[in-house]
């Protein structure tokens, strides 16, 4: 299977070498960053470049992991240029946003889409900090439409689990944001804001464990999660007046110096740990 991964940089660079490292397909990258490029050929995480989005006619599997925006301007751009037939599979944060855009237009070409998230990361991008063990044991999570054959999401959790992941979910676009918006990208909002306190310029030698990870994702790419934030507005939203309520609750209990009621507020959080760790 020839197999084309547009935007090489941590995620596509990966699926590259993951691609290359546990299947026998062929393997194509094409990026606007010639040096990324340069560096896949040279790791031979890619057998060839694809040069032009021209060649795209030559794919059976087209990955585009490119920043959400740039992911539906890259499809839309070139439908004139997906083979007729093949699969073409996005690896963004959100889900909905994505295939309102490019489910149908793609379908009326006779070109399927599936969106995909693939649950690995880290606090570094571009293509030299990809890996070829990035996905392993980690979650896939496949989103078909309504009406995607049912063969095609088995390709694609066949060919996920061929590259290592662990626990592959198929559910909603619209389920996979709303669940995402708490697990992920509050996540990256609370670390983010975190880091503004006053009190983070003092905090060498005085910072363990539990600062590096409540901080570790405070790095990140503004440009891409400023995209996935806005695409996914409203459920982000309802998590973040969630943990503002919540946090309001304990600042109550301090300033009312009720002891017994932040102790009830602190257990009953470790028991929501303590129970989702039941799941892992």
């Amino acid at each position: 299977m020839n197999i084309a991964v547009v935007g090489l940089g941590l995620i596509g660079g990966s699926f590259c070498k993951s691609i290359k490292k546990y299947t026998d397909h062929k393997v194509y990258g094409l990026d606007i960053n010639e040096n990324s490029v340069k560096l896949a050929l040279e790791c031979k995480a890619i057998d060839e470049d694809l040069h032009t989005t021209d060649n795209l006619k030559n794919m059976d599997l087209v990955i585009v992991s490119l920043h959400p925006t740039q992911s539906i301007n890259f499809i839309l751009e070139n439908l004139d240029n997906f083979k007729r037939d093949s699969l073409v599979m996005d690896t963004c944060g959100i889900k909905q946003g994505i295939v309102d855009r490019v489910y149908k237009p793609l379908k009326d070409k006779g070109v399927l889409f599936v969106g995909a998230h693939p649950m690995a990361g880290r606090e570094f991008s571009g293509f030299e900090y990809s890996l070829d063990n990035l996905f392993d044991n980690a979650s896939f999570i496949v989103t078909p439409f309504e009406d995607t054959p049912a063969h095609i999401t088995e390709f694609i959790k066949y060919f996920a689990q061929k590259l290592q992941f662990g626990k592959i979910v198929v559910t909603t676009p619209e389920e996979h944001d709303r669940v995402i918006a708490f697990t992920s990208q509050l996540a990256h909002v609370v670390s983010n804001a975190y880091m503004k306190s006053p009190s983070a310029k003092q905090e060498s030698g005085f910072s363990a464990g539990s600062f590096q990870d409540l901080t570790r994702v405070a790095k990140l790419d503004e440009n891409m999660w400023t995209d996935l934030f806005m695409l996914n507005k409203k459920a982000l939203l309802f998590e973040i007046d969630t943990i503002i309520e919540k946090l309001q609750e304990y600042k109550q209990a301090m300033e009312n110096d009720n002891s017994e009621e932040l102790k009830e507020l602190l257990r009953e959080g470790r028991l929501l740990k303590e129970e989702s760790l039941k799941n892992i």
